[in-house]
């Protein structure tokens, strides 16, 4: 009989194996830079990317992109092709119009250059990383696709971007942060009324 506890236990588990992967690609990053990855470059100048080096889309230059995004396309078809993805799990008409999707698909790329770089581990990196992947295949489904179905993009439905909006912002940072006491922040003095809880001013 199951006991309430192997839930826990399952999730604590899920837990230790990423801990296990982080701390190997750490240290296979480390292991890189010491060996001369900061200092190495091509001919032209630029500097290699070392293996499972995270990549922020947002952050690289018009170059870099042009370089990284067809690996990572070519990635993502042999994924798709290797694990027989379903259209449910990833649309193929419109997985790269969906930024967390791009930004999971990202993450797994990365991390199966580092589960699979030569040498560097005895095989448990490969086994976590599948893992990862099936936990990441089941996020993207249901959380990040929306209603995109069978051919079918359908954008997802949201009020203006919130970065985009400055009265947002505005508001967010005159909060001035969560109290110390743990209680979610009020509206800024000039929203607030002006008795206190008794009535009293």
């Amino acid at each position: 009989m199951a006991s309430g506890f192997d839930d826990i236990f399952a999730e604590l588990t899920n837990i230790n194996a990423e801990q296990v992967l982080l701390s190997e690609r750490v240290k296979l990053l480390e292991e890189q830079l010491a060996a001369g990855g900061s200092g190495s470059g091509e001919a032209d100048g630029e500097k290699e990317r070392p293996v499972g080096a995270p990549v922020r889309w947002d952050e690289l230059d018009a170059e870099e992109r042009a370089v990284l995004w067809p690996k990572f396309v070519r990635w993502v078809i042999w994924v798709a092709d290797r694990y027989e993805m379903t259209t449910d799990q990833l649309p193929r008409q419109c997985w790269w119009k969906h930024g967390a999707v791009v930004e999971e698909l990202t993450a797994l790329w990365t991390s199966h250059e580092s589960a699979y770089a030569s040498g560097e581990d005895g095989g448990s990196a490969p086994y976590l990383w599948q893992d990862a992947l099936a936990r990441a295949v089941e996020r993207m489904g249901r959380f990040w696709l929306g209603s995109c179905r069978n051919g079918q993009h359908r954008a997802r439905h949201r009020d203006a971007p919130w970065g985009e909006d400055a009265e947002y912002l505005s508001l967010l940072l005159a909060a001035g942060g969560p109290d110390p006491d743990g209680d979610a922040p009020g509206p800024p003095d000039e929203d607030r009324p002006d008795s206190d809880e008794d009535g009293s001013k």
